[in-house]
């Protein structure tokens, strides 16, 4: 798996896991739903990191909590 689809999968698993769409997820973030989305479609190949802890602060989770899930644990090498 490659970095920006564990980020998507990722985002979309605490979504499910919390029962809030996309559009939801971009306001309690504080982001135009355009930047979730371009993240969860495959537009944004290089999210910032201050775009994921926005994120991370929308639903109150710490950047560790984030990363620390089995969508990153087996991550293909960027750098080939």
């Amino acid at each position: 798996m490659d970095t920006i689809t564990a980020i998507r999968d990722r985002l979309l698993h605490l979504c499910d896991e919390r029962n809030i769409s996309i559009n939801k997820l971009a306001t309690i973030s504080a982001l135009p739903p355009s930047s979730v989305k371009n993240i969860l479609y495959g537009r944004s190949m290089d999210p910032k990191i201050l775009t994921i802890k926005k994120i991370c602060d929308g639903l109150e989770i710490t950047l560790a909590e984030f990363f620390n899930s089995p969508e990153f644990e087996n991550l293909e090498p960027e750098i080939r």
